[in-house]
């Protein structure tokens, strides 16, 4: 019978076992050899001693990699040779019998060095051996099988929803399927179940959930993939404080249970204005400290127009950040900065260096102090709790100019200057967002998705639309969003009021959304709902570098598969039976 090379102790001393696996190292010390033996539970090392010639020929044929059947007797470890970096480091197998399962080519790396990520995705397969890679899928297993768990226990069903649907506008670009069966039509994948689930609340489930593969055709990123999965949640009945401690509980169970960890029993709050106002984001990240500090009513009447001007206009803001201890930045360190908040659009980036407070305007530095009324400057000072060798910078222009450039600032210079604790984990509720973004033709788009419901809107009386509060909510952890959800518009009057906002004609929007307005004409209750970003949350949670460490076979930044070689272009007859035609397979583009 196998028993698994991480689960033999010195209890099993003096007992026979066989264990199966793959050949992670071998050494020959003068005619002993000495093979660690590999599975997915971890390493246990093999002793082939000189006594029996024929095993240990066989032995030497082993290389990195080898697939093999191994029996021995346990044996304790003299202590000068105990390994306590293995969890079996206090014994080891004397081989009485090895079976070679199976040959292995050199490797493309070592799994003990440092791999190029082309390398990784190409040889994914391989690169899954690795110790550290199974540990976080299996990480991953884990999250799931709680999630169930919890959501179970709470009286949630788990329903499958289509992936082959009808394309919606939803945010991003959908990926589209040709159907066969009707030429010239199309199916999307799924960007969310949004509407699925909504519809599953009209059905009276009350309380919906699914662990479900999303797809967006859109640029990638380092947390972001063409395919992802999600934890989809949608309740009736409910307000967001029932949504939002749900999401507390299940949370709290995840971190304590995968991590031993305590997070607040309820997540603190703060409203989008607040957020933006604070930290320049909605997805502030709480475990730095450092904080926006609104200046443009001390710089209003000032001659200094690059801060006056912007001061006084709607959609413009003037602001501080102080930045402890940082009287001793270098000038080089604060040009680097500048071309930072540069690539937001920002035109410079005025800084004062608090050298002596005691000594008034007199033990301040900066370029721009000439141009301000002393007692201004000396006034933003005591605004922003500057202290003796404090460093101040400021960011002045439109809002999202100066929210963009100055969050980006802040980030940098808590990594730079170590203030963000890597330990910690800070979360919170962001609530309260606009319903709308204003795009700079004037055009409205859903801050959320169009079928979020706004917060008390009189639409015969409130022509501003720009100005409507949303009952939206996202989760932030560490500053990574995690979760995002609404309550959701039950209402067929409202959910047309909401198109129209949107500048949809309404025949167009019945025609994309038939079946979500006729379903909401038919006692659709009350109900709203969340989403997780499975991919995202396992990524923090694991403290990995990237979405695709935790992902089993991810895409590259192109959205391509190194390992397939997909996407690939498929035969003209193929594309024939869909009645497409592919400019890159006309003759004129093949090679």
């Amino acid at each position: 019978m196998r028993t698994f090379c991480s689960h033999i102790t010195i209890t099993q001393t003096d007992t026979t076992v066989t264990i199966n696996g793959w050949v992670d190292r071998h050494r020959d010390h003068g005619g002993i050899l000495f093979v660690d033996c590999r599975d997915h539970t971890g390493i246990v090392q093999l002793v082939f001693p000189p006594e029996q010639p024929d095993l240990l020929q066989q032995a030497n044929e082993l290389r990195s990699e080898f697939v093999i059947q191994a029996s021995g007797v346990v044996k304790q470890r003299s202590p000068d040779t105990i390994n306590p970096a293995l969890q079996t480091g206090d014994i080891e197998i004397q081989v009485t019998d090895l079976t070679i399962l199976n040959r292995s080519n050199p490797l493309p790396f070592s799994h003990h060095e440092p791999i190029r990520e082309h390398t990784k995705l190409q040889y994914r397969y391989l690169h899954l051996r690795r110790s550290d890679m199974q540990q976080k899928l299996r990480f991953r297993a884990k999250l799931t099988s709680l999630i169930r768990l919890e959501l179970s226990n709470q009286g949630f069903v788990d329903i499958e929803t289509p992936v082959l649907t009808r394309s919606t506008p939803e945010g991003a670009r959908d990926y589209l399927v040709p159907s066969r069966t009707q030429p010239g039509h199309f199916f999307a994948l799924p960007q969310s179940p949004q509407i699925f689930k909504q519809l599953l609340m009209v059905s009276g489930f009350d309380r919906y959930y699914q662990i479900v593969k999303c797809f967006r055709d859109e640029d990638l990123r380092a947390d972001r993939q063409p395919e992802f999965t999600q934890l989809d949640v949608e309740m009736s009945f409910v307000s967001e404080a029932d949504i939002q401690d749900m999401t507390e509980r299940l949370i709290n169970r995840l971190f304590q249970e995968l991590l031993d960890v305590t997070l607040p029993k309820q997540f603190p709050r703060l409203t989008y204005a607040e957020a933006m106002n604070q930290y320049g984001c909605d997805k502030p990240d709480l475990r730095n400290p450092l904080t926006l500090v609104d200046i443009g009513h001390l710089v209003k009447d000032e001659s200094f127009e690059v801060f006056a001007k912007p001061a006084k206009l709607d959609g413009h803001r003037v602001v501080a950040l102080k930045v402890p201890s940082g009287g001793s930045m270098s000038r080089k360190q604060i040009d680097d900065y500048t071309k930072l908040v540069g690539k937001y659009g920002a035109k410079g980036l005025a800084y004062i260096k608090v050298t002596n407070l005691d000594m008034g305007i007199d033990g301040l530095k900066s370029p721009i102090i000439k141009f301000f009324n002393p007692q201004t400057i000396l006034n933003i000072c005591q605004l922003v709790q500057a202290q003796d060798h404090d460093l101040v910078f400021f960011g002045a222009g439109s809002n999202s100019m100066v929210n963009q450039s100055m969050s980006a600032l802040r980030d940098q210079l808590g990594l730079d200057l170590s203030l963000i604790d890597q330990q910690a984990w800070k979360i919170l509720w962001v609530t309260d967002f606009p319903m709308f973004d204003k795009q700079t033709d004037g055009q409205l788009t859903p801050m959320h998705h169009p079928f979020t419901a706004p917060k008390q809107v009189d639409f015969d009386q409130d022509k501003q639309p720009e100005n409507w509060l949303s009952r939206a909510y996202d989760l932030v952890l560490n500053g990574s969003e995690i979760a995002g959800g609404s309550i959701r518009i039950h209402d067929r009057s409202m959910q047309m009021n909401i198109f129209d906002t949107l500048g949809f004609e309404e025949e167009a929007a019945i025609n994309e959304f038939q079946h979500l307005l006729d379903a909401l004409s038919y006692g659709a209750p009350p109900h709203g709902g969340i989403a997780f970003g499975i991919d995202r949350l396992v990524m923090l949670m694991t403290q990995s570098d990237s979405i695709r460490d935790v992902i089993a076979f991810p895409k590259t930044q192109s959205a391509a598969c190194l390992l397939t070689r997909a996407p690939a272009t498929v035969p003209n007859e193929q594309l024939e039976e869909l009645a497409i035609q592919s400019h890159s397979n006309t003759p004129e583009n093949q090679e």
